[in-house]
């Protein structure tokens, strides 16, 4: 995963997490929900940028192993 990728995840998620909290503090559900869906959609898509780093990594040690 690049590390832009992987800082553009944490930030999405960090920044939920900062809108759940602002939720609860003023007893705003849709800000809460808002932020949980926030967090949600960080962890999903770092989930999804290391499954493809993973899947890169195989087929490169594929290509390693078998000669290009």
């Amino acid at each position: 995963m690049s590390i832009f990728d992987k800082a553009k995840d944490k930030a999405e998620q960090a920044m939920g997490t900062a809108k759940e909290k602002l939720g609860n503090a003023t007893d705003n559900d849709d800000l809460r929900d808002s932020g949980k869906a926030d967090q949600t959609s960080g962890e999903v898509k770092e989930a999804g940028h290391d499954l493809r780093d993973k899947a890169q990594g195989a087929v490169q040690d594929a290509k390693d192993k078998f000669g290009n």
